[in-house]
């Protein structure tokens, strides 16, 4: 069975901020955050886990994979505005 530590997104004791009132409906974030949680399979990676006897406990999935797709994303967008900004500044 699989050690993961508790998803403290929406606690508001070190960070006055509740992750789940910051997104807006209709954003990136929102949806990425609603589809992770509610429509994705994550127990395949249970399995990898061997944890729950010893060793330290594990970040959930979800909140690995909302990372990396919020990270691939911010990327994605910074290339795609300074490809754009290049080709605006430099004469055709």
């Amino acid at each position: 069975m699989a050690n993961y530590k508790p998803d403290l997104s929406c606690q508001s004791k070190f960070i006055p901020i509740d992750f789940a009132q910051q997104i807006l409906p209709g954003t990136f974030e929102y949806a990425l955050s609603h589809i992770v949680d509610k429509h994705l399979d994550l127990s395949t990676f249970d399995d990898w886990y061997n944890n729950d006897n010893g060793g330290a406990a594990a970040y959930p999935p979800s909140v690995m994979l909302k990372i990396i797709l919020l990270v691939t994303l911010v990327a994605l967008l910074v290339v795609a505005v300074s490809q754009t900004r290049v080709s605006v500044i430099s004469p055709s």
